[in-house]
Protein backbone atom coordinates (compact mmCIF):
# COMPACT_ATOMS: atom_id res chain seq x y z
CA UNK A 1 0.00 0.00 0.00
CA UNK A 2 2.93 2.38 0.59
CA UNK A 3 3.79 2.46 -3.10
CA UNK A 4 0.25 3.59 -3.94
CA UNK A 5 0.45 6.38 -1.35
CA UNK A 6 3.79 7.48 -2.79
CA UNK A 7 2.41 7.35 -6.33
CA UNK A 8 -0.59 9.43 -5.29
CA UNK A 9 1.66 12.04 -3.63
CA UNK A 10 3.94 12.11 -6.67
CA UNK A 11 0.98 12.54 -9.02
CA UNK A 12 -0.53 15.33 -6.92
CA UNK A 13 2.71 17.31 -6.67
CA UNK A 14 3.66 16.71 -10.30
CA UNK A 15 0.33 17.69 -11.85
CA UNK A 16 -0.11 20.66 -9.52
CA UNK A 17 3.41 21.72 -10.53
CA UNK A 18 2.57 21.40 -14.22
CA UNK A 19 -0.58 23.46 -13.65
CA UNK A 20 1.44 26.16 -11.85
CA UNK A 21 3.91 26.27 -14.75
CA UNK A 22 1.09 26.64 -17.28
CA UNK A 23 -0.51 29.44 -15.24
CA UNK A 24 2.86 31.15 -14.79
CA UNK A 25 3.65 31.03 -18.52
CA UNK A 26 0.18 32.34 -19.37
CA UNK A 27 0.45 35.27 -16.96
CA UNK A 28 4.08 36.03 -17.86
CA UNK A 29 3.26 36.24 -21.57
CA UNK A 30 0.41 38.65 -20.77
CA UNK A 31 2.72 40.86 -18.66
CA UNK A 32 5.40 41.23 -21.32
CA UNK A 33 4.76 43.58 -24.25
CA UNK A 34 5.90 41.05 -26.85
CA UNK A 35 4.48 37.69 -27.92
CA UNK A 36 7.11 35.17 -26.81
CA UNK A 37 5.39 32.23 -28.50
CA UNK A 38 5.22 33.91 -31.90
CA UNK A 39 8.74 35.31 -31.64
CA UNK A 40 10.10 31.85 -30.83
CA UNK A 41 8.13 30.35 -33.73
CA UNK A 42 9.74 33.04 -35.90
CA UNK A 43 13.20 31.85 -34.79
CA UNK A 44 13.90 34.83 -32.50
CA UNK A 45 16.84 33.68 -30.37
CA UNK A 46 16.59 36.61 -27.96
CA UNK A 47 12.99 35.69 -27.11
CA UNK A 48 13.90 32.02 -26.74
CA UNK A 49 16.79 32.82 -24.39
CA UNK A 50 14.78 35.22 -22.23
CA UNK A 51 11.75 32.93 -22.06
CA UNK A 52 13.81 29.80 -21.38
CA UNK A 53 15.71 31.53 -18.59
CA UNK A 54 12.46 32.73 -17.09
CA UNK A 55 10.92 29.26 -17.28
CA UNK A 56 13.95 27.74 -15.55
CA UNK A 57 13.95 30.60 -13.05
CA UNK A 58 10.42 29.58 -12.08
CA UNK A 59 10.76 25.79 -12.26
CA UNK A 60 13.93 25.58 -10.14
CA UNK A 61 12.33 27.16 -7.04
CA UNK A 62 9.11 25.29 -7.79
CA UNK A 63 11.07 22.03 -7.57
CA UNK A 64 12.65 23.22 -4.32
CA UNK A 65 9.16 23.95 -3.01
CA UNK A 66 8.04 20.43 -3.94
CA UNK A 67 10.96 18.92 -2.03
CA UNK A 68 10.57 21.09 1.06
CA UNK A 69 6.80 21.51 1.34
CA UNK A 70 4.92 19.77 4.11
CA UNK A 71 1.57 19.84 2.30
CA UNK A 72 -0.06 20.70 -1.01
CA UNK A 73 -1.12 24.07 0.41
CA UNK A 74 2.47 24.77 1.45
CA UNK A 75 3.59 23.84 -2.07
CA UNK A 76 1.05 26.20 -3.62
CA UNK A 77 2.11 29.06 -1.34
CA UNK A 78 5.81 28.64 -2.15
CA UNK A 79 4.93 28.25 -5.83
CA UNK A 80 3.15 31.59 -5.52
CA UNK A 81 6.29 33.10 -4.00
CA UNK A 82 8.36 31.82 -6.95
CA UNK A 83 5.74 33.25 -9.31
CA UNK A 84 5.90 36.72 -7.74
CA UNK A 85 9.70 36.70 -7.56
CA UNK A 86 9.95 36.05 -11.31
CA UNK A 87 7.52 38.86 -12.09
CA UNK A 88 9.54 41.19 -9.84
CA UNK A 89 12.75 40.18 -11.61
CA UNK A 90 11.16 41.00 -14.95
CA UNK A 91 10.00 44.37 -13.60
CA UNK A 92 13.51 45.07 -12.27
CA UNK A 93 15.17 44.25 -15.57
CA UNK A 94 12.64 46.48 -17.35
CA UNK A 95 13.53 49.33 -15.00
CA UNK A 96 17.18 48.89 -15.93
CA UNK A 97 16.42 48.34 -19.62
CA UNK A 98 13.13 50.11 -20.44
CA UNK A 99 13.25 49.04 -24.11
CA UNK A 100 13.61 45.35 -23.18
CA UNK A 101 10.47 44.30 -25.09
CA UNK A 102 11.53 46.12 -28.23
CA UNK A 103 15.05 44.74 -28.01
CA UNK A 104 13.79 41.18 -27.62
CA UNK A 105 11.30 41.67 -30.46
CA UNK A 106 14.18 42.94 -32.62
CA UNK A 107 16.22 39.83 -31.73
CA UNK A 108 18.92 41.64 -29.74
CA UNK A 109 20.63 38.57 -28.33
CA UNK A 110 22.32 40.48 -25.50
CA UNK A 111 18.95 41.64 -24.16
CA UNK A 112 17.57 38.10 -24.27
CA UNK A 113 20.61 36.65 -22.52
CA UNK A 114 20.55 39.43 -19.92
CA UNK A 115 16.88 38.81 -19.11
CA UNK A 116 17.27 35.03 -19.12
CA UNK A 117 20.32 35.04 -16.87
CA UNK A 118 18.73 37.43 -14.38
CA UNK A 119 15.61 35.25 -14.25
CA UNK A 120 17.71 32.12 -13.80
CA UNK A 121 19.94 33.69 -11.13
CA UNK A 122 16.89 34.95 -9.26
CA UNK A 123 15.31 31.52 -9.46
CA UNK A 124 18.42 29.79 -8.11
CA UNK A 125 18.63 32.24 -5.21
CA UNK A 126 14.90 31.86 -4.62
CA UNK A 127 15.21 28.06 -4.53
CA UNK A 128 18.11 28.21 -2.08
CA UNK A 129 16.12 30.48 0.22
CA UNK A 130 13.21 28.02 0.26
CA UNK A 131 15.19 25.46 2.25
CA UNK A 132 15.24 25.39 6.02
Amino acid sequence: MHILDALLAFSAYFFIGVAMVIVFLFVYTKVTPHDEWQLIKDNNAAAALAFSGTLLGFVIPLSSAAVNSVSILDYLIWGGVAFVVQLLIYAGVRLYMPALGEKISSNHIAAGVFMGVFALAGGILNAACMTW
